[in-house]
C-alpha cells in the first residue's frame, strides 16, 4: 500500500510540483492548509485543483500545535516545502512528529544547495540566514531520532536555466547575457517536475533513510558557458557576453540595500563564482538519477528548446 503523504507548503514554488507528483504516483496525499491561504486567489485555485485531483485538505496553523499533531497522525510521510520565511516553523513540525512517533520519513524544506557545504557555512547575512535556519532544522530532526531524507536539487530550471542565469530574468535573452567570472563553474540545472519526481521516489526507498540525496543528472552538469552555447546553437542567435569579474560582483553586492536582492546575489556568487554545486564528489548510491533511472528527466537542451 502506498504511503500516506502530508505536505506543508503545497502551494509554494516547489511545493506545488511535489503535491502533483505525489498525487500522480498514487499516494494518498494530504495538504496542510493554513488560514493565510484564503487571502490568495491563486493559492485557493491551486489548492482546490489538488482537491479535485484527490488531495485531502487538513486545516491548521503553526500556532495551533494540536492541529499539527492531528494532521501528522493521519500519515506515514511528512514533506515540507515551506518558504524562507517559515523554515524555523519546521521545528514545531518536528516536535509534533516526535510526539506522534509513527512517521516513517521526514523531508524538511531543502531542495537547493547542500546547506552543510563549508562555503555555505561561511556565507554572511542576509544570504546565509536561510542556510543557518535549514541547518538548525537538520540538527533538530537528527536529535529527535526521526527517519529523514535531505534532498539537494541544486538549481531550479525555472529560476536559473530559463534566463541563462541572468539574475532576475526567466526567459532566454535576445541580445546580451551576463557571464559570471570566466563562466566555467559547473552548475546542476534541474526541472522542477523532475525534482518533485525524485523526491517522491525517495520517500519509500530504504536506501535514502538518514541520507542526503543529490540530484545531479550527468547531462545537466553544465557551466554557464555551456548553457549559453546550447541556447545559441538552438536559436541561431549569437549573444553579446558581458563578463563580470568576481571583485566587481562582490562590490555590487555590498552596495545593495534590498535584502532579497542581496541574498540572491550572494547565492549567485556561491553558485557561479565558487562552484559549490559540483566541487565535491557524490557517490552513485546518493545520486538521484542513478538511484531512480526510471525517471525520464528533462535535459537542459530539451528545456531550452521549449522557448523556441
Amino acid at each position: 500500500m502506498a504511503s500516506r503523504v502530508l505536505i506543508f507548503g503545497a502551494t509554494g514554488y516547489i511545493g506545488r510540483h511535489i503535491a502533483k507528483a505525489s498525487l500522480n504516483a498514487g499516494h494518498p496525499t494530504f495538504l496542510f492548509v493554513r488560514p493565510g491561504m484564503a487571502l490568495s486567489v491563486e493559492k485557493v485555485r491551486l489548492i482546490m485543483s489538488f482537491k479535485h485531483d484527490g488531495a485531502i485538505l487538513l486545516k491548521g496553523s503553526f500556532e495551533d500545535y494540536t492541529s499539527l499533531v492531528d494532521a501528522i497522525k493521519q500519515v506515514d510521510v511528512v514533506i515540507s516545502a515551506l518558504g524562507s520565511d517559515n523554515i524555523l516553523d519546521q521545528l514545531k513540525i518536528i516536535d509534533a512528529i516526535k510526539e506522534v512517533g509513527s512517521i516513517k520519513r521526514f523531508l524538511p524544506s531543502e531542495y537547493g544547495m547542500d546547506v552543510d557545504h563549508p562555503r555555505l557555512l561561511e556565507c554572511p547575512s542576509p544570504g546565509g540566514d536561510i542556510f543557518k535556519d535549514k541547518r538548525e532544522v537538520r540538527r533538530a530532526a537528527k536529535k529527535a531520532g526521526i527517519p529523514y531524507t535531505f534532498v539537494s536539487a541544486n538549481c531550479f530550471a525555472g529560476y536559473f536555466l530559463a534566463g541563462l542565469a541572468n539574475i532576475g530574468e526567466f526567459m532566454p535573452p535576445s541580445q546580451e547575457v551576463n557571464i559570471y567570472g570566466d563562466g566555467n563553474a559547473k552548475v546542476v540545472w534541474v526541472k522542477e517536475d523532475d525534482v518533485a519526481a525524485y523526491i517522491i521516489r525517495s520517500i519509500e526507498d530504504p536506501r535514502a533513510i538518514d541520507s542526503t540525496i543529490y540530484i545531479r543528472p550527468p547531462p545537466n552538469i553544465l557551466s554557464q558557458n555551456e548553457v549559453v552555447s546550447i541556447w545559441e546553437s538552438l536559436s541561431g542567435i549569437t549573444l553579446d557576453k558581458a563578463y563580470i569579474e568576481e571583485s566587481k560582483w562582490l562590490e555590487d553586492t555590498n552596495g545593495v540595500l534590498d535584502t532579497n536582492h542581496k541574498s540572491a546575489m550572494q547565492h549567485f556568487h556561491l553558485l557561479f563564482y565558487l562552484g559549490v554545486c559540483c566541487d565535491f564528489e557524490v557517490k552513485d548510491e546518493f545520486e538521484a538519477s542513478h538511484l531512480y533511472p526510471e525517471v525520464n528527466y528533462t535535459s537542459a537542451r530539451s528545456y531550452l528548446q521549449a522557448f523556441l
